[in-house]
């Protein structure tokens, strides 16, 4: 990935950089991030939080507890409802961006699959990409 990146909301009320390469691309499968997406995974990029900066506006919080019981938040624009970013409570100094919200998402490089369990049997998922059924151990 070209380090700076940038990415932002549909109406451009929320604006973030990152000046550090992501940490994880991947994609998540679980029934959590299918609704939270309104897709079939969550093509999430961790990044560090000493790397990370909001540039303009500020996302409204959702918070709901992992399976295995820690906290996490989605932040979307209130605005349009573009879905942005998750904080997750077990790694609290990084962000997770959603990998659609790039402006350049062509830049995506997903490393895995987590979470296949809860795949959805239309997703045809990369068959050179390794797979967990749940969460890896890190």
């Amino acid at each position: 990935m070209l380090i700076p990146f940038s990415g932002g909301c549909a109406c451009g009320a929320i604006r973030y950089k990152c000046v550090t390469e992501p940490l994880y691309m991947g994609n998540c499968h679980c029934r959590h991030c299918q609704q939270a997406t309104g897709s079939a995974y969550f093509a999430a990029v961790l990044v560090r939080e000493s790397g990370f900066s909001l540039v303009s506006g500020e996302p409204a919080w959702f918070e709901r507890k992992a399976d295995k019981g820690h906290s996490m938040q989605r932040g979307f624009c209130t605005d349009c409802g573009s879905p942005l970013f998750l904080k997750n409570g077990m790694h609290p100094r990084t962000w997770v961006l959603y990998a659609g919200s790039l402006d350049d998402p062509s830049q995506y490089k997903p490393s895995r699959n987590i979470y296949t369990e809860s795949a959805q049997p239309w997703d045809l998922m990369d068959p050179d990409l390794p797979k967990n059924a749940g969460m890896p151990d890190w």
